[in-house]
């Protein structure tokens, strides 16, 4: 049964060693299919046009309303039938409205300045979660491949202890210890196959594609601060989330003197033209008189708030403390910025020297072992100590799988923890997309349903 089990997991592993195509992917390439395919990033690219169109609603309060107006209308009773109708065309415009709208307008303009910073933001999540998922791929893959050889020698130390065994030269102990680490490394490699197809799916949501053969990554160390300390200085002044926030206490700045605004005299503008139309039929007779008109008003509208129930207070107290919550987001902001950069860096360092140090266990581990094997084969050392040497080479190589892994994964992260995370800095070959073509084209338009790209 466990070489059936053997023989299965051999043939997968084939399977898809031969379904990898002959070109190798670089991480550079994944993450620019992700810039430009990953459906989250596509969705915050929306929502930044979403908010583009709050600058053109703000702007509506300084246009005219235009509007036609019209009514018909027929009575009838003892004195006779009466039909009369109006027609025109009313146009209203606001004069001042105590700073509301130009506060609006200032206010929708921050907001798009924010959301802009949180697509930044958005975008350097995204090349982060692609570039981990490419080592991620990279390491359960190789922790496969040595789940793999950590089989084929323990199958061949079945063999050899029964060999012994048949001649006397071991015992049947040996062989069920060799035969128990045997069924245990088929369930081992089974579980990192699992592994690596659980990784290759999260890369496929990411990146868009299926991983094919993966060229190794390296850290972006070339793009990394000297030292924590400058990079922390590079992540408060410049990494987009902070950005926003200070964007968004802009915004709720002018939200409050807009609220304010309601409390100020409104002065509007009317003017319309309108046609008359009145018919009297007279009973028993049949004719009547036929009037028509023609009018015309211009007028101003002043309105003096009083007291409005308290909404308007109500209003101005909220914006006030949304202001105040505004401000404390940008401390929030700071101190996750600070923890992220120290958490990135410190995981950096350790990976380093873990890879250093594990690669010169997983040669002493090595020597170690053929050493043992020797010292079997004379009859100085047991089954049990082959095993337990070859248990801790692939404990180290491991190790230093996953070292490796947190060695690259934790570059990006210190670059995406001080807002550097982008395709300009990594050099990425794929148009960067410009949200501000999309705010230019929207921005002053006053009518029009079809949006800049012809929906």
């Amino acid at each position: 049964m466990i070489r059936n089990s053997f023989l299965a997991v051999v043939a997968v592993s084939a399977a898809l060693a031969l379904s990898q195509p002959a070109s190798a992917e670089t991480i550079h390439g994944a993450l620019a299919r992700a810039y430009q395919n990953n459906a989250s990033l596509n969705a915050a690219r929306a929502g930044v046009r979403v908010t583009d169109e709050g600058v053109a609603i703000a702007k509506s309060g300084w246009r005219p309303v235009i509007g036609a107006t019209g009514g018909l209308s027929y009575t009838s009773n003892n004195s006779g039938q009466i039909t009369a109708g109006s027609f025109g065309v009313a146009i209203q415009q606001s004069l001042f409205d105590g700073f509301q709208t130009a506060n609006n307008v200032r206010a929708a303009e921050a907001q798009v300045r924010a959301a802009v910073e949180s697509l930044r933001n958005t975008e350097q999540n995204i090349l982060f979660n692609a570039a981990a998922a490419y080592v991620d791929v990279l390491r359960d893959r190789q922790i496969a491949t040595y789940r793999a050889r950590n089989l084929d020698f323990l199958g061949e130390q079945v063999r050899a202890a029964s060999s012994r065994f048949e001649v006397g030269e071991g015992t049947r102990t040996d062989v069920a210890q060799a035969q128990a680490q045997q069924a245990s490394a088929v369930a081992q490699l089974s579980a990192a196959r699992a592994q690596v197809l659980a990784s290759e799916a999260a890369y496929l949501q990411l990146v868009g594609d299926k991983p094919g053969r993966l060229d190794p990554a390296g850290p972006v160390a070339s793009l990394l601060p000297a030292g924590i300390d400058a990079a922390l200085g590079a992540a408060l002044g410049e990494h987009p989330v902070i950005k926003a926030t200070l964007h968004m206490v802009d915004a709720a700045s002018f939200q409050v003197r807009s609220a304010e605004g309601s409390l100020l005299p409104q002065i509007r503008a009317e003017a319309g033209v309108s046609h008359n139309y009145r018919h009297e039929s007279l009973p028993g007779v049949g004719m009547g008189g036929t009037t028509r008109g023609e009018s015309a008003s211009v007028g101003l509208n002043l309105t003096i708030p009083i007291y409005q129930g308290g909404l308007a207070s109500a209003q101005v107290r909220r914006s006030k403390e949304s202001l105040g919550q505004a401000r404390i987001e940008v401390d929030v902001a700071r101190d996750q910025v600070r923890a992220a950069v120290t958490a990135a860096w410190t995981q950096y360092v350790a990976a380093r020297e873990v890879v250093a140090a594990g690669r010169e266990l997983v040669s002493a581990a090595q020597l170690a072992l053929n050493g043992v094997i020797e010292e079997r084969n004379v009859g100085q050392r047991t089954t049990l100590d082959v095993l337990n040497a070859q248990a801790d080479v692939i404990t180290a190589q491991i190790n230093v799988a996953s070292a490796e892994r947190d060695v690259v994964a934790a570059s990006y992260a210190i670059l995406s923890a001080m807002g550097r995370l982008s395709p300009q800095r990594l050099g990425l070959a794929v148009a960067v997309h410009d949200p501000q073509e999309h705010y230019d084209a929207v921005k002053d338009k006053w009518i029009g349903t079809r949006t800049p790209d012809g929906r």
